[in-house]
């Protein structure tokens, strides 16, 4: 029986410089990505902002309207936007940059377990900025102009429009991360697969209490963001046990 691989592959020693250069390659390697595509979105900053200001301009009623407050606020808004749509689209290579940088020292087991870790984080996300996007801001605005009071014309400051949306995208893409989160903490052995499903109902109230936390004090926004954290907390105990037999079936042979 050959005995499990629990070194780090064999790499050539560096120096604490040559770690240190690598680092600064990495991360210039990263910006630049982020410069590069960050000037290529400029001259469609208004557009990206168009799209982003969509769900809101719908459902306003009548002569409803985003504004600027501030002087520059037309200008500098959607290079904001452009910038962290930059920061959005170059995410993976970033992520990858990082993985590059700290491979070297990982175990061959922990790599395999890091690479669909960082891929399946990646990919939630962004599947939790689209659910944002797609379903839950129709719902969220479509609630703020319902209860707008007779007489009051809602018209929100663009800037101000832009950091709750991206509030919002952050919000739901790191909750979009708890199937992740589940499998780390077993993959770590801070608790184990029977340890999570005993959790269930404290986890199913911090959903609430998150979703009550990050979306607008409506019902149904809370559960849109509540449900899905509830049933992807299950899809978290589905991939940990699957990996635990795994690693039971490789300690067998």
């Amino acid at each position: 029986m050959a005995a499990p691989e629990t070194d780090p592959d064999p790499a050539p020693e560096q120096t604490f410089i040559e770690h240190l250069t690598e680092l600064r390659n990495r991360l210039l390697r990263a910006v630049a990505a982020i410069l590069i595509v960050f000037l290529a979105l400029i001259p469609f900053a208004t557009d990206l902002y168009a799209w982003l200001a969509e769900p809101l301009l719908s459902r306003l009623p009548a002569g409803g309207q985003l504004v600027a407050i501030e002087v520059a606020g037309p200008f500098l808004t959607p290079l904001k936007l452009a910038f962290f749509t930059a920061l959005m689209v170059t995410m993976p290579f970033s992520l990858y940059q990082a993985w590059a940088f700290v491979a070297p020292a990982l175990y061959r087991n922990e790599k395999q377990l890091a690479i669909p870790l960082l891929v399946s984080s990646t990919l939630l996300f962004y599947l939790g900025c689209a659910f944002a996007y797609y379903l839950v801001m129709p719902v969220v605005f479509g609630f703020l102009a319902s209860i707008t009071p007779d007489g009051v014309a809602m018209m929100t400051d663009i800037g101000r429009y832009l950091d709750f949306v991206l509030m919002l995208f952050f919000a739901f893409g790191m909750c979009f991360e708890v199937p992740v989160a589940t499998v780390i903490v077993v993959a770590t052995g801070w608790l184990d697969v029977g340890a999570l499903k005993r959790s269930r109902p404290y986890v199913i109230v911090g959903a609430f209490v998150v979703g009550a936390i990050v979306t607008p004090p409506d019902v149904l926004s809370q559960v849109m963001l509540a449900v899905p954290m509830c049933l992807l907390y299950e899809l978290g105990i589905v991939a940990a046990t699957a990996l635990v037999r795994r690693r039971e079936a490789q300690a067998g042979h």
